[in-house]
């Protein structure tokens, strides 16, 4: 596919409608497999203290499924968090306790409801339509995720992105914009991948 004399935004959602295209293939047994398998190796990888505030993320669609993840740093002892979206511009990370009632937060997702206490998340497992090895990542073209990390950064929080999806979901490389914050690593069935640019 050739992308050039194209802008980003033209490109982004080109890569992004063929990926999606290669992750809705994948047969639904198969997917949760996968999501299990992407767990073992995020859990085997990413350490976490107790305390640490983590955002996850409901999966929707054909996306691949972070919830038993999430349990496992639950279960180490995390906080929990998952977006919720305010309006067309901005999400918010809501606490998510075990047991509490999930409402629907937009989007096609599920999240705490007003009640929950909103939290500035440390580490961020971060869904994804594209991404490549060395930090890239296309989400589904909303920005929600631009925003709410510059938000972060502007209040001297440097938190942690990983990204997790399918391995389907790679290319070589991502077309990259200066707001772009690129990710740590991405966890997918096959591994936990550091990415090149902050090895």
């Amino acid at each position: 596919m050739k992308l050039i004399a194209m802008d980003f935004q033209e490109q982004k959602k080109l890569l992004r409608s063929a990926a999606l295209e290669r992750r809705d293939a994948l047969l639904p047994d198969s997917r949760i497999e996968m999501s299990l398998d992407a767990t073992d190796h995020g859990a085997n990888a990413i350490t976490v203290e107790p305390g640490i505030i983590v955002s996850g993320f409901f999966p929707i669609r054909s996306e691949i499924d972070p919830r038993p993840l999430m349990d496992v740093f639950r279960q180490r002892g995390a906080r929990l968090c998952l977006p919720v979206v305010l309006n067309r511009e901005t999400i918010c990370f809501r606490e998510l306790v075990r047991g509490s009632e999930l409402i629907d937060t937009g989007f096609g997702t599920r999240g705490p409801s007003e009640d929950a206490e909103v939290l500035d998340p440390e580490l961020l497992i971060m869904p994804m339509s594209v991404f490549d090895l060395v930090g890239g990542r296309i989400g589904y073209g909303a920005g929600h995720y631009d925003r709410a990390i510059a938000r972060l950064i502007d209040k001297c929080k440097k938190p942690r992105l990983i990204g997790m999806a399918f391995d389907c979901q790679r290319i070589d490389q991502v077309p990259v914009e200066p707001h772009d914050q690129p990710l740590e690593a991405v966890i997918t069935e096959t591994g936990y991948w550091p990415s090149e640019s902050t090895e």
